[in-house]
């Protein structure tokens, strides 16, 4: 017979460190955020449904996660409010930092000023900030590829004998620095092309092709004459073409733009598109998140590093393609 005279039941202190280590081991099960703290890396992009925004996200996360961190992309939905809303839980949620394409140049400064408070390094990919402080500002030098589309544009207009213009353009957001540039590279160039009649722009709200289309049917309306279209990102150039077509003009209006849509090269080699300036959004987001992780492992990156413009023609194009399948469409990318 098994003798249980000297067993005693334990003690209300010899329960705790069991108790104590039992709610720890439940928590660290039901609470994944706390350890991914320091691990993960958050993309704030202004509107996760445009193509280069997607691709800019998809150069972010091949770096990320190859330097062992995760990954997480936060839409902003083109709301500086949802951004700021976006930042504050990421931050709250300790990630070791942020690359950020905030919605406008002022918005991206709200971030900024939360993420210092904070402790957490902010690298900005594109668009740019009004101002606060952050680790790098990864930019396409969107001045100099617009005035280079000028060129282009202004050549061919004088060619036909249009030097008497009008042109216009139809901007992104010109609150942001990206815009800024782009119009003026543009803008000057065509001054210096002996092309100085311009006629009124507008700028973008939504970047939808419908909104342009109704853009460019009211200009057509009102400038009968107008020769030259500077479209300065991609998708809306399908409304502008449309509206030029519905309108019987495809022969009067060319058309120059920023960014590329896949079939840029079908466009650029049946003359619907003059040129086009192709920023690297897959080569920029990785930069950026490169800048960033290079930042926390204490190394500081140049304060600003600017990555070219492709500018593409029918002349160029099917040489560039090697290179902008994988830089400008992120093609292969996972």
């Amino acid at each position: 017979m098994k003798c249980i005279a000297n067993q005693t039941e334990p003690t209300t202190s010899s329960k705790r460190p069991i108790a104590w280590l039992l709610a720890v081991l439940a928590a660290a099960f039901i609470a994944p955020p706390t350890l991914a703290a320091g691990k993960e890396i958050v993309y704030l992009t202004a509107k996760a449904d445009l193509p280069f925004w997607d691709t800019m996200g998809k150069g972010i996360k091949s770096v990320v996660e190859a330097n062992g961190f995760v990954f997480r992309e936060m839409d902003s939905k083109l709301s500086g409010e949802t951004q700021l809303k976006n930042a504050q839980d990421a931050i709250h949620e300790g990630v070791a930092g942020i690359v950020i394409s905030p919605t406008n140049s002022k918005t991206a400064q709200e971030v900024l000023d939360v993420a210092l408070k904070a402790k957490v390094p902010v690298v900005i990919s594109d668009i740019g900030t009004t101002g606060g402080e952050y680790v790098t500002y990864v930019k396409s030098d969107n001045y100099r590829g617009a005035y280079e589309i000028g060129t282009a544009l202004a050549g061919v207009m004088k060619e036909k004998g249009w030097t008497a213009g009008p042109f216009s353009q139809i901007t992104i957001e010109l609150s942001r620095k990206n815009g800024q540039d782009r119009t003026n590279g543009f803008r000057d160039a065509m001054k210096d092309g002996g092309i100085s009649n311009e006629a009124p722009l507008r700028q973008m709200q939504d970047y939808s092709a419908d909104e342009t289309y109704g853009y460019v049917k009211d200009m057509l309306a009102k400038t009968p004459g107008l020769h030259g279209l500077f479209i300065e990102t991609d998708q809306p150039v399908e409304g502008a073409m449309r509206a030029i077509k519905e309108a019987k003009k495809s022969r009067q209006v060319l058309i120059v733009s920023f960014d590329a849509m896949p079939r840029v090269a079908e466009l650029l080699n049946n003359g619907e598109l003059i040129a086009v300036g192709m920023q690297q959004p897959y080569l920029m987001g990785s930069t950026a998140a490169d800048a960033l992780i290079s930042s926390i492992r204490g190394k500081p990156p140049a304060k600003q590093i600017l990555v070219p413009i492709l500018v593409a023609t029918g002349k160029n194009i099917n040489q560039l393609l090697p290179v902008a399948n994988k830089t400008v469409f992120g093609i292969g990318a996972k």
